[in-house]
């Protein structure tokens, strides 16, 4: 057993933390990307892509992000594709990260009312140039609040990623843990480092809601 003072142990929480936060910044920046991408065919008139889109969704919220990391790393490698497990976890929490944010931006979408699109029509714009001048400005006020909700579960889902050797904040205390044999302290650190991230996304999700809803009430 390796002798660690407490502060030891914290600290070395929170340098994995840092690479916690890393990945889920580049899962929620690259997830929103691509969720977009796929929220736009999910709403556009072309029957072929919002059924794709639809089945993209449906797989990836379909399935254990668990199971995606594994396919990511292991399924990659059977396959002839050598992956690190940085590179499988950026894969999977992205796809993952991506079809929530694209069904949370479709609400988002479809709560404008449907006149707002027959107006653009009437002028003359095309679907995307609705959406993008008219539609899109009043939309991302509804989506801020679910959005921030979600980038708490992205945070929570990388720790996950432990499980195919990624070091992140859960490694890192699983590894502590082997090392010291102190699992309340270890996990109890781990704990606060969790909240200490997610509360503050927590509240401003709540506080972006609340007021939204005084301004609709206005």
């Amino acid at each position: 057993m390796t002798e660690f003072t407490d502060w030891e142990i914290f600290r070395n929480l929170i340098m994995a933390a840092r690479w916690t936060i890393v990945l889920s910044l580049i899962a929620f920046l690259s997830g929103g990307t691509v969720g977009l991408l796929v929220m736009i065919l999910r709403t556009s008139g072309l029957v072929l892509a919002r059924w794709l889109a639809w089945a993209y969704i449906e797989l990836f919220q379909g399935t254990p992000l668990l199971m995606q990391l594994f396919l990511a790393f292991f399924g990659l490698g059977l396959i002839g594709f050598e992956v690190s497990a940085w590179s499988a976890a950026v894969v999977a929490l992205t796809l993952f990260t991506s079809a929530f944010l694209a069904e949370i931006w479709r609400g988002c979408v479809q709560a404008i009312p449907s006149g707002q699109w027959e107006a653009a029509n009437s002028l003359g714009m095309g679907f995307l140039q609705t959406l993008r001048y008219v539609i899109a400005p009043q939309a991302i006020r509804i989506a801020i609040p679910p959005t921030v909700g979600f980038s708490v579960q992205v945070v929570k889902g990388t720790a996950l990623t432990s499980i195919i050797g990624f070091v992140e904040l859960t490694k890192a205390g699983t590894m502590l843990n082997n090392a010291t044999f102190k699992p309340f302290t270890v996990f109890a650190m781990a704990a606060v480092i969790y909240f200490a991230i997610c509360y503050p996304l927590s509240v401003y999700a709540r506080h972006m809601e609340r007021k939204l809803n005084v301004a609709n009430n206005a």
